[in-house]
């Protein structure tokens, strides 16, 4: 497992190479490949069984309570006849508790704040119990503790064995919390590497067009 975090200037093409990888958008070239396999070859269901997505704006859907959105992550393991098992709920709430938003569960999902939404979404995407968790500005609507407990959860995650690529803003948890950063700038990659070894003042200051000065964080 990985954990990757993806940066660059708006419109460097973070939100796009997230909706490419889930399959939302179709590659104008190359070819992606989910657990091996090509995901134009893969059926929605199956796609959502491997890879689960957290995006940056998510609409509440009208009379659904936040429960139930969480349980739409189960969708790639109920059967066409069948409804959410035991183990489902299960997993729903689960998933919830660890983005403390259990108590949230028989609200409207229109009802929440876009932090509250945003951790049910999240809460959604772990429930679908995938492999690899795509993230584009999950901690956007998050007040700073909330943001903490997301970046503790997803490192948790990661070392248990979900891989975890996360579009972000924020260059200081990006540093903090990602294994590895790719820098996009003008729809290419413009730096890949160690975080260690790729998050320089020389390169921030190149990609974002601006001075910026690096420095060890004082306690980590």
């Amino acid at each position: 497992s990985s954990d990757l975090g993806v940066l660059g200037p708006n419109g460097s093409g973070k939100t796009t190479l997230i909706r490419v990888l889930s399959g939302v958008l179709k590659a104008d070239s190359g070819m992606i490949r989910i657990a091996g396999r090509d995901i134009g070859e893969l059926s929605a269901k199956t796609r959502a069984r491997h890879c689960a997505t957290v995006a940056q704006n998510n609409p509440a859907l009208p009379g659904v309570r936040a429960l139930s959105l969480v349980l739409m992550g189960r969708y790639p393991y109920v059967s066409f006849l069948g409804g959410y098992s035991d183990q489902d709920h299960r997993r729903a709430r689960e998933a919830m508790s660890e983005t403390s938003c259990l108590h949230l569960g028989h609200r409207p999902a229109e009802a929440l704040s876009g932090g509250e939404l945003q951790r049910v979404i999240t809460a959604k995407a772990l429930a679908q119990d995938t492999s690899l968790l795509l993230l584009d500005e999950a901690a956007s609507n998050l007040d700073v503790a909330r943001t903490m407990d997301l970046y503790e959860l997803l490192r948790a995650k990661n070392a248990s064995g979900l891989t975890v690529l996360t579009v972000a803003h924020d260059l200081n948890l990006a540093a903090l919390y990602c294994q590895r950063l790719v820098f996009l700038k003008n729809g290419s990659v413009a730096a890949d590497g160690p975080t260690r070894e790729i998050f320089t003042s020389q390169t921030l200051s190149e990609i974002y067009e601006t001075p910026l000065a690096v420095a060890e964080h004082p306690i980590t």
